[in-house]
């Protein structure tokens, strides 16, 4: 079969020929040669979202030339929430829903929460949606993440800040924040290199890199939380089985009582500090 000539000829085949059993059949090949691992679950996925023929070759193509799923859909499926995510930001990753889940379970109704390093604002919308009137506050570095927060994040209520960490939050929440999540960058410099291509091609590479050993980041987040918590406040990071040790030993320097928790099942590892009442 000559791949190429089946798959693009669109122009002979109407969208409903397209969304055929043999053309689903097609896709999924064209996604499978492009090294699409559930080939079948995206095809699935661009059929249920395409309006015409035009617009699924559009995306069949972008997918196929390596664009991540989710930028080419222009959302990620969170927490059970539709993200929007826009291409070159982070795209949240399912291990992280285990961050959230933790920080839920241990957020009161009216808190005040702020998501650092919040990307598209996936952690802090979740928070919000799934629990009573807190108040969120999200803030990235990356004017595009910001961008693609305000989206989700005013949402549900909740205000975006584009800046450094800390430094564009109000004054007013100083001493007074119960819950500090912070899924910072903590891939070390050195092994971004080795990350899956559509990480390295299409994210912001601000988004990835925690300097040297991966936790420059972490260690400014909780040098400053101290002074941002309110007492018994919280401060949840994700960081990896490898690094957990030196991610508790930086929340203990910085006066934070830390905590491990982990999930096999995700391979996800989360690092809780409390701040001492």
């Amino acid at each position: 079969m000559e791949l190429g000539k089946t798959i693009l000829n669109f122009a002979n085949c109407s969208y409903e020929d397209f969304s055929g059993n043999d053309s689903f059949h097609t896709i999924v090949t064209r996604l499978r040669t492009a090294g699409c691992v559930f080939a079948e679950d995206e095809a699935r996925v661009l059929l249920s979202a395409a309006h015409t023929w035009a617009e699924l070759a559009a995306m069949v193509d972008q997918r196929a030339a390596g664009l991540p799923l989710e930028h080419v859909m222009g959302w990620a499926e969170f927490c059970g929430l539709r993200i929007a995510v826009d291409p070159g930001v982070f795209i949240p990753r399912y291990r992280t829903e285990f961050l959230v889940h933790q920080a839920a379970a241990l957020t009161q109704s009216g808190a005040i929460v702020v998501d650092l390093c919040c990307g598209s604002g996936a952690l802090g919308s979740v928070l919000a949606a799934s629990l009573d009137q807190i108040q969120l506050h999200a803030v990235d570095i990356d004017p595009h993440a910001v961008r693609c927060a305000h989206r989700n994040v005013t949402a549900v209520g909740g205000h975006v800040y584009e800046g450094d960490l800390y430094e564009p939050l109000p004054p007013s929440l100083h001493g007074r924040v119960d819950i500090l999540i912070a899924n910072a960058p903590y891939v070390p410099t050195d092994t971004i290199r080795l990350l899956p291509s559509e990480a390295r091609i299409y994210e912001a590479r601000v988004a990835l890199d925690g300097g040297s050993d991966g936790l420059d980041i972490q260690r400014r987040v909780a040098a400053e939380a101290p002074f941002w918590l309110a007492p018994g406040g919280l401060l949840f990071v994700e960081t990896s089985e490898r690094q957990a040790m030196q991610t508790v030993e930086i929340f203990a320097a910085s006066g934070l009582t830390p905590q491990v928790v982990r999930c096999d099942e995700l391979d996800a590892t989360v690092v809780i500090g409390t701040k001492v009442v």
